[in-house]
């Protein structure tokens, strides 16, 4: 008995207890699977500033038989999943999420991470580190609508109006 307990708990240790949740997509296939985060700008023209560009540059992941995989936004709206891998530059992490084809590209919406000798990490980062720069709740609703209350976003709907054509543009009827 003690030994099937035992089992278990290793398999269960070693898997995720969830696949990734379904957003939808066009497309879209649930994947699980291990790769090296690499700044996607390097690994494509070779110029590579120290630490993945350190936040400035889209992330992606680098499979072992050399294909790169594009890591698009997590589950919140307009939110990129570099701030997620920053911290796992140039390292080997397993990733959970989905994979979507729209207009032929085919990219990976990352959901969760875990890294070589980790626990499971949701891809929420963008979200956490706006609620810590804005001195908010991370799981309070300015946090959940970040872009409904962030400074940076009124400042350019200010100058460019809700649909960037300028602040007096007439709504297209």
């Amino acid at each position: 008995m003690r030994l099937s307990i035992a089992i278990l708990a290793a398999v269960l240790a070693s898997h995720p207890l969830m696949a990734a949740e379904s957003w939808g997509l066009p497309n879209e296939e649930a994947a699980t699977f291990s790769a090296k985060v690499v700044d996607m700008q390097c690994a494509l023209t070779g110029d590579c500033p120290k630490d993945c560009g350190d936040g400035r540059r889209q992330l992606g992941f680098l499979t072992g038989d050399g294909k790169l995989i594009l890591a698009m936004k997590n589950a919140d709206p307009f939110a990129g999943a570099s701030r997620d891998l920053l911290p796992f530059c140039g390292q080997t992490v397993t990733a959970d999420g989905l994979f979507a084809t729209n207009e032929g590209v085919r990219v990976f919406a990352l959901q969760r991470i875990k890294p070589a000798k980790g626990q499971w990490i949701a891809a929420n980062g963008f979200v956490r580190a706006w609620a810590k720069t804005n001195k908010v709740a991370a799981d309070g609703e300015q946090a959940a609508e970040w872009f409904r209350h962030d400074p940076t976003v009124a400042a350019l709907i200010a100058i460019g109006g809700k649909l960037g054509l300028g602040p007096d543009a007439p709504p297209k009827e």
